[in-house]
């Protein structure tokens, strides 16, 4: 049988493993370039922050406990209303491979890419960034240096991916 302990534990897992997320995607170079998992992220603090505060100030028996269980979903539902509920929703949308334009000669994961981005009502934001991919689901980005057509590990490759599926300039 489940108990609330086992259940308290799982959310509050979860819930610590999606600020990790949100913080990395957030303010890092690290990106999650899986949609599902970025929707899960973004969607899920905003969820999860209320929910974890409720069930924690309900289910833990000692003030102790239930004032150390609140102090992390109190404090990000503080980020929240602070960056805006609003804002986070538009930025859970992932970037788009468009087109691969140089491949590094000796990491075959290393590339640089041009990308885009749904933003719903507004259009696409466009990109082209260096990115070293972590595995298919995450990714690291840096901008792309001034010289690299002239960099010899640098291979031109242009080739269309088009993950979003549609027509750019």
């Amino acid at each position: 049988m489940i108990t609330k302990k086992h259940i308290s534990r799982f959310l509050n897992g979860i819930f610590i493993l999606t600020i990790c997320l949100f913080i990395l995607d957030a303010l890092t170079s690290f990106e999650i370039k899986s949609q599902i998992i970025k929707s899960f992220t973004y969607f899920g603090i905003i969820i999860l922050s209320p929910l974890t505060l409720i069930w924690n100030l309900l289910n833990f028996k000692t003030r102790k406990m239930k004032l150390i269980g609140s102090i992390i979903p109190v404090l990000t539902l503080i980020g929240i209303l602070i960056i805006g509920p609003v804002k986070i929703v538009l930025s859970s949308s992932s970037w788009k491979t468009q087109k691969v334009i140089y491949q590094n000669g000796h990491l075959n994961f290393k590339k640089v890419e041009f990308q885009m981005k749904d933003i719903g009502a507004l259009g696409y934001n466009k990109r082209t960034v260096e990115v070293i991919y972590l595995t298919n689901l995450f990714m690291i980005i840096s901008p792309v240096e001034n010289d690299i057509d002239k960099r010899v590990e640098w291979v031109k490759v242009d080739c269309e991916i088009n993950e979003l599926g549609i027509k750019y300039p």
